[in-house]
């Protein structure tokens, strides 16, 4: 088939469209500048496209004789930008891939949501029905192109939704180094209990979801909740990164209000100079928010099944990230 993927150099865009490649489909990868990546995917055989999903004209060319939208593409954790650019991005440019979506007659539209949309989960496992509670900007931008994509399935374009737990992998430099490069040095603050409840997901188990999403006709109208077989207490995720390094790692423990607090101080002051922040809210979040998930339905209705289990996920991420000089 011939599919595009919207966000094709992030972190999981360039995992998916390798994959498809792979498999021997026709890539079309939209993102939106040039850099290293982009010659990477134009080297494995994608098409490249730079623009915008904000840009009507380029989605109608991005479109054009494709079977599939993987649409990957948003606005996250970005620096100097107006609460507005969120909403531009996650929002309008959604509506706008699913229009153009439309009117080409694709057949197969996947929405890549989070499962950041819930926010806390008060009772864990939480599924696809657990209350909506978005903890900040981006999450709330995120859930508010769903009800929008559930709206065009519908009325003619076959569409469904998937929210990924905390995705990490071999490929990423930023989600999970920090807990790889703290627990190297032997010790690893915990402010809280460290019972708080996190559901990662490994990256070619969220390629293989993504992958099963684009069958004619399956989980058209839905949403469905994308993790590992797993989830864990923060604590025990850190001891178990340190197994992946045979590091014996110490986790004194503090409180957590001190650290909250300063997270929001730290934004507030960092925002105005466009200086990204060494601690904010949402990595504060990590103490406090449980994150734990069933992933029944997807099992059920799109045949998933995660294939790298969380011990072997970590061992492959370390290898990475030692291979690439960053531990």
């Amino acid at each position: 088939m011939k599919i595009l993927v919207t966000g094709g150099t992030g972190f999981t865009g360039k995992a998916l469209v390798k994959r498809l490649l792979d498999d021997g489909h026709q890539v079309v990868a939209l993102d939106y500048k040039e850099g290293v990546k982009t010659q990477e995917l134009r080297d494995w055989g994608a098409e490249v496209v730079i623009g915008t999903v904000t840009d009507r004209e380029c989605a109608r060319r991005c479109v054009k004789g494709v079977e599939v939208v993987q649409h990957l593409a948003a606005a996250f954790r970005e620096m100097n930008v107006p609460e507005k650019h969120y909403s531009d991005v996650n929002v309008g440019g959604t509506r706008i891939m699913l229009e153009e979506a439309k009117a080409a007659g694709v057949k197969k539209f996947i929405y890549c949501s989070t499962c950041g949309v819930h926010g806390n989960v008060d009772n864990p496992p939480g599924g696809e029905d657990a209350p909506i509670k978005p903890a900040d900007y981006y999450q709330q931008t995120k859930y508010e192109a769903e009800p929008i994509t559930l709206e065009f399935a519908k009325n003619g374009l076959p569409a469904l939704i998937v929210r990924p737990a905390a995705i990490y992998g071999p490929g990423d430099p930023e989600r999970f180094y920090l807990i790889y490069k703290r627990v190297a040095s032997g010790r690893f603050p915990m402010f809280g209990s460290g019972k708080t409840l996190y559901h990662p997901l490994y990256i070619d188990n969220l390629v293989d979801a993504l992958v099963l999403a684009q069958q004619p006709g399956q989980g058209v109208g839905q949403a469905y909740l994308i993790a590992d077989e797993q989830y864990v207490s923060i604590e025990d995720l850190v001891r178990r990164v340190g197994k992946s390094m045979n590091v014996d790692v110490k986790v004194p423990h503090y409180p957590v209000m001190p650290v909250v607090m300063a997270g929001h101080v730290c934004e507030k002051l960092c925002k105005p100079f466009g200086i990204s922040p060494p601690i904010f809210p949402r990595r504060v979040d990590w103490y406090r928010q449980n994150r734990a998930f069933k992933i029944d339905k997807a099992k059920r209705d799109l045949g998933y099944q995660p294939k790298v289990g969380l011990d072997e996920g970590l061992k492959r991420t370390f290898a990475w990230y030692k291979a690439e000089g960053l531990l």
